[in-house]
């Protein structure tokens, strides 16, 4: 095992994942690189790196560079899926969903069902989203609650380096549509991370932290801020179990419940628009199945439900904060 930044970590997951399947091919907008440009090739590797290296082990013709036409190649990714290969296809920024958004919701996500089960559609849109990146309100958008609400989709959203690796492998081996969301502020986080493959199961919570007073649900960066959230009031005395759900759909409702439950008391994390997001979900589906248990009302920590603003005090201002997390905290121990 050894210490590999998130950038690195998905990367590895590709290459690994190809070397195991040649059925698996990457597409995508400079996912290769250098193509019919004189200089280095493999010059870039997608946006920020990510894919850089895999075109020289594995050639032009499964490292697909494409135009810059989302609704084409991601078209192609899902139909390619369907006659037998495993595409993963770069949608660069999630905020570009919107011209390629029929292919996935309408075609992809129902051909499964469509087909009495008989369709199978081994796609995975990788796809970078959050806000934090001085990247403006086109390209920093947190649009995760739209695919979970898809029927057919599976939805992947990891908080650090190792559950990066592990679930990208999943979704890359798994039999239906899976957008993976990639925060583009964590690409330079590092941990360690197991040099051999591994998977981590979709719907299955992670616990980052076990307490007995408070339940906090964070998403993908929100994870680590709720973590840095409950270290600090720890040291008031008030321990707080920090549950990492991985996955938005499916999604495990049981250990969400269970830990309810347990500590009377939930704060739900979400970097997404206040209305219909994650956090309406988790607070719903509490306060329908858990209301008895609890102690004090659902307290949700999201930004304002206004467009994510370039200028960097007001960036920083409109994403969920560790301090306001303690807030939340604080609140529903009163």
């Amino acid at each position: 095992m050894s210490k590999k930044s998130f950038r690195q970590a998905i990367n590895e997951a590709l290459a690994q994942g190809m070397r195991r399947d040649p059925r698996v091919v990457t597409m995508g907008e400079d996912t290769a690189g250098g193509m019919g440009a004189p200089g280095e090739d493999d010059a870039w590797g997608g946006p920020l790196g990510v894919t850089k290296g895999l075109m020289k082990e594995f050639g032009r013709g499964r490292v697909l560079d494409t135009p810059i036409t989302e609704s084409a190649f991601v078209g192609a990714a899902i139909g390619a899926a369907t006659t037998g290969l495993r595409p993963v296809a770069e949608l660069m920024f999630v905020d570009f969903m919107g011209v390629c958004f029929d292919q996935i919701y309408n075609q992809a996500a129902k051909f499964r069902y469509m087909f009495g089960g008989k369709a199978v559609t081994p796609v995975v849109i990788r796809t970078m989203y959050g806000a934090g990146f001085r990247a403006a309100s086109q390209h920093s958008q947190c649009l995760y609650p739209i695919f979970t609400h898809i029927p057919g989709l599976k939805v992947a959203i990891p908080s650090s380096p190792y559950e990066a690796k592990g679930l990208l492998i999943q979704a890359i081996r798994d039999d239906d549509p899976v957008i993976f969301f990639e925060h583009k502020v964590m690409y330079d986080d590092v941990e360690e991370v197991p040099d051999e493959p591994y998977t981590i199961p979709f719907g299955e919570a992670n616990l980052t932290r076990e307490g007995k007073h408070v339940t906090i649900v964070g998403f993908g960066r929100m994870v680590q801020f709720a973590n840095q959230a409950a270290d600090a009031l720890a040291t008031e005395g008030i321990t707080c179990t920090v549950i990492d759900p991985r996955t938005t759909s499916p999604l495990d409702e049981d250990s969400i419940i269970e830990s309810v439950e347990a500590t009377g008391r939930l704060v739900v994390v979400d970097e997404a628009s206040p209305r219909c997001n994650m956090a309406t979900d988790i607070s719903a589906l509490v306060a329908q199945n858990a209301f008895k248990a609890l102690k004090a009302p659902i307290r949700m920590v999201t930004p304002p439900h206004v467009p994510v603003p370039f200028s960097p005090t007001l960036e920083d201002a409109y994403i969920p904060s560790p301090a306001r997390i303690i807030e939340a905290v604080r609140r529903v121990m009163a």
